[in-house]
């Protein structure tokens, strides 16, 4: 499964970003998927996550109440929505999947990985 990661940019401390995930060719409906980000010098670290069943998504302390990830099966995407960014938001953000499962904060848990998109919160 190739991921496709997008929407990364640069914006104001404040504002809005909304990033998409997306496989090449096929639905996203049957994988459980994870959002990980990593910033210069940093490990890679959990953002959010979405399982296929009807449990609430899950999120990192540092991003609740200000992100928000969703399905649209209608475009077969998931997307994570950014509010009120800060500067230390600010690194590469990867989607990836895996197929059984419940949602993991761990990175290893996932199969497949996207190649990033760069998101940039400037103060």
């Amino acid at each position: 499964v190739q991921l496709q990661a997008s929407g990364g940019g640069l914006v104001q401390a404040g504002g809005s970003l909304r990033l998409s995930c997306a496989a090449s060719g096929r639905s996203l409906s049957s994988f459980i998927i994870g959002w990980f980000r990593q910033a210069p010098g940093k490990e890679r670290e959990f953002v959010a996550g979405i399982g296929w069943n009807v449990s609430p998504p899950m999120y990192a302390d540092s991003v609740k109440g200000r992100f928000v990830l969703s399905r649209d099966n209608a475009e077969r995407t998931v997307a994570l929505q950014m509010n009120s960014l800060k500067p230390e938001d600010t690194a590469v953000y990867y989607c990836a999947a895996r197929l059984f499962g419940p949602v993991r904060r761990n990175s290893e848990d996932y199969v497949y990985w996207g190649q990033g998109t760069l998101v940039t919160v400037s103060s």
